[in-house]
């Protein structure tokens, strides 16, 4: 699926706040933090414990068939454009419990990774 329709398909995921996200992380034993920007994004700073795999990368289908469906996976990039597309490519192929951190790391109060 072009990522710009995701952008603007229904979404069947849920948002989450800052908080909430960052509740959902601390808390929640079965998280996968997944990181969607560049890798040039991610070394600048990224969420600690956050994994990347770059959503317009040729490969992100790829990379996102070997993740654990059973996990609660947790999404971010920078604005929560891009992160709203890959929920929608994760759900279209088969993940069950994602999540995605409204207004991206530009929103985020939580700690920061350099």
């Amino acid at each position: 699926m072009n990522p710009l329709f995701s952008f603007f398909a229904k979404s069947n995921f849920e948002n989450l706040s800052p908080e909430e996200f960052d509740k959902m992380l601390a808390e929640e034993k079965n998280a996968f933090l997944l990181d969607v920007r560049t890798k040039e994004e991610y070394k600048a700073y990224h969420i600690p414990g956050a994994k990347l795999i770059d959503i317009s990368s040729i490969h992100f289908k790829d990379e996102i068939g070997k993740l654990d469906k059973n996990k609660n996976l947790l999404v971010y990039c920078a604005s929560g454009a891009r992160s709203r597309s890959a929920c929608n490519i994760l759900k279209q192929a088969g993940f069950e419990k994602v999540y995605n951190l409204s207004g991206g790391i530009c929103g985020w109060k939580g700690a920061i990774e350099r």
